[in-house]
């Protein structure tokens, strides 16, 4: 259903349900990674091109039959591809008009509710789909809430930017772990990512995350060398602030058979 035929849409929605039920494509999503105290959110699918549930709804506007339900929001690269997809729910439909970018398309209000879409995290998705994450170090910039999103976006693409090489790296690889921007355990997150699968990679994003991560098929198996570079300082911050965090870090190493060299 994607690919081609999305070419031009930044975004398409499919029923949770049923996934022969395509509600159609849209150019743009406005509102969509402004987050809530409740988790949900207005939402304008400008360029949208309503079909399935999605478009029945639009005959019921005020009503019950409004709702068109839960779906999968993928997000797409410019040649129309999933990039990755968020579940949202309660998607109703409020309002619809003729949209002024392209005739034929709608511009339609949908609220729903999505807490997996994190404030900040739209700029990464916009680097990943016009292939500007394409160089280490991009998020050294970025804010405590900033490093969260880049890691949430690292989450839910990692298939999408592992799709030219799925399978693990062969083991006994050496990765390089620049700890000089390592000041929490998010900014390590993001340094282990970058490390094992490069700009915007995903290696976990908690304690928990890496474990399972070191089980494979998340780019590298044990046994691996991890060559963390300015660990010193690196470690001295995160022990200052973060109590056991680098102690327990270690151990997960250790007992998963990774080999960590500190420099």
């Amino acid at each position: 259903m994607l690919g081609r035929a999305g070419a031009g849409f930044g975004y398409a929605l499919t029923s949770d349900e049923e996934e022969s039920d395509f509600w159609g494509f849209a150019q743009e999503a406005r509102g969509l990674f402004i987050g809530s105290d409740d988790g949900h959110r207005q939402v304008d699918l400008l360029g949208c091109s309503p079909q399935g549930t999605l478009l029945t709804c639009l005959d019921h506007l005020g009503g019950r039959r409004a709702s068109a339900g839960s779906a999968h929001l993928a997000l797409l690269d410019a040649k129309g591809n999933e990039m990755g997809s968020y579940f949202v729910s309660n998607l109703t439909a409020t309002a619809a008009k003729p949209s002024l970018r392209e005739e034929g398309l709608l511009d339609v209000t949908v609220r729903l509710w999505c807490d997996q879409l994190l404030p900040g995290s739209e700029g990464v998705w916009e680097l990943l789909r016009h292939g500007q994450l394409n160089r280490k170090g991009i998020w050294h910039t970025l804010s405590p809430e900033e490093r969260k999103a880049w890691l949430s976006v690292a989450l839910w693409s990692r298939e999408y930017q592992r799709r030219d090489h799925p399978e693990d790296t062969a083991p006994g690889q050496v990765f390089t772990l620049d700890g000089l921007q390592v000041h929490d355990p998010d900014s390590f997150y993001c340094a282990l990512g970058e490390a094992v699968n490069g700009p915007g990679g995903y290696f976990g994003w908690n304690l928990a995350a890496v474990d399972g991560c070191l089980r494979g098929g998340f780019g590298a198996a044990p046994p691996f060398t991890l060559e963390w570079q300015h660990s010193d300082s690196a470690r001295a911050r995160l022990v200052r602030d973060h109590g056991a965090f680098v102690e327990v870090l270690l151990e997960i190493f250790t007992d998963r058979g990774i080999d960590v060299l500190l420099r």
